[in-house]
């Protein structure tokens, strides 16, 4: 099979970006196989890579020729609910500005929006084909900024990431966490009730760690005292002596102490980012 495409790098970008976030699987595996091709992988490789065979990956470039990344976002497989079909863009938009908290309330949503009732069991499948799934909902700290996140997200994380699955550098997701010493209270069939020692005061292990984002390494410093600028100097001594060849890069949160003066001249120091 020879198929040539000329990639822009703005295309390049948005595939990078789609195959990883667009919410359905499958459109995903054709970003995958498009953002391959235009890294110049073999179709042999990218077969092997996406689990997909030659047939499928012509028609994912011939789709790709003829109608950009838009046309590989369709999903042309089977779907009994043809009559709903005609509404899957308007349906699309309106449950990702306003997620349905049970599937009867997406039914009464989607009578009100078409005019079509399905049962239960076609509502729950056309909401999974859609890409949505039922997730709990979770909770952000009140100051965060959503699109601070995703600019960092965009122009400094994922670029990093792909160094990294390259092998060109190494990438530590940073995080501490605190254990309170204290009994764990179960239950057990006895005459009368057991009691438990518990530790005097407030005691408690804290655990600062780095995890490499591809092998799974985890680098750790513990403590009883407190967490502070030394804790964070140590474990950059640590990573610094894992002997790595490759730049280094350290996510953390904003905690003040990880931004002082001291740890900044220390990673500088050690040529860690």
């Amino acid at each position: 099979m020879t198929i040539k495409i000329q990639f822009t790098e703005a295309e390049i970008k948005q595939l990078n970006y789609e195959r990883y976030h667009h919410p359905h699987p499958r459109v995903q595996r054709k970003m995958e196989a498009l953002w391959l091709k235009s890294q110049r992988v073999r179709h042999k490789d990218i077969c092997k890579y996406t689990g997909i065979v030659a047939n499928t990956l012509g028609r994912y470039l011939r789709d790709y020729q003829s109608g950009g990344i838009e046309a590989l976002k369709r999903l042309n497989f089977y779907q009994p609910d043809s009559e709903l079909r005609q509404f899957q863009g308007t349906l699309e938009e309106y449950f990702r500005q306003a997620p349905p908290a049970t599937v009867k309330e997406a039914q009464a949503k989607i009578v009100e929006k078409t005019g079509v009732k399905r049962s239960p069991t076609r509502v729950r499948h056309f909401l999974k084909s859609l890409g949505l799934a039922y997730r709990k909902v979770g909770m952000r700290p009140a100051k965060v900024d959503v699109a601070v996140q995703a600019e960092f997200q965009r122009h400094d994380l994922e670029p990093r990431l792909t160094e990294a699955k390259a092998g060109n550098r190494a990438v530590f997701f940073v995080d501490f966490a605190h254990f309170v010493l204290a009994p764990f209270l179960g239950w057990r069939w006895c005459v009368t009730r057991r009691f438990l020692k518990a530790p005097s005061g407030r005691q408690r292990l804290n655990v600062l760690a780095a995890l490499n984002v591809l092998t799974h390494e985890l680098v750790m410093v513990t403590n009883h005292d407190y967490v502070n600028a030394l804790t964070v100097g140590e474990l950059l001594w640590k990573i610094s002596q894992l002997s790595l060849s490759v730049p280094i890069t350290l996510i953390l949160d904003n905690a003040r102490y990880q931004k002082c003066r001291a740890v900044q001249e220390l990673a500088i120091q050690l040529h860690i980012e």
